[in-house]
């Protein structure tokens, strides 16, 4: 029963600072916010915390999962297993054979 709880324990204390890292580190990325394609029908929201939503067309929560950014490098883990990558370059985001701008607030979606 001690050796569970010793395993339990340690499992526990090492995940925690873990999560905050990674938490704190896309929370002061400077990449975190609004990326929409020109015709606003693909918009990705990378959220302070790690996480990210893709919204296409009228779908808003088409896709969600996590991300990390490493450098002008992103990947994604969408939650159903579906991993992608893309890159920053000079302000602006290749990802999937598509380009995506920074936004300050959502363009109307295309119907």
């Amino acid at each position: 029963m001690q050796k569970l709880f010793a395993i339990i324990t340690t499992v526990a204390v090492l995940a925690h600072p873990v999560q905050a890292e990674n938490g704190k580190m896309q929370a002061d990325h400077p990449y975190a916010g609004l990326w929409v394609t020109e015709d606003g029908h693909v918009r990705h929201e990378l959220l302070p915390n790690g996480r990210y939503v893709e919204a296409r067309g009228n779908r808003e929560r088409a896709y969600e999962g996590r991300y990390e950014v490493t450098g002008d490098h992103i990947e994604y883990w969408d939650d159903t297993g579906f991993t992608a990558d893309g890159d920053f370059i000079d302000g602006v985001l290749h990802h999937g054979g598509m380009i995506l701008y920074r936004r300050e607030h959502p363009p109307a979606p295309d119907h």
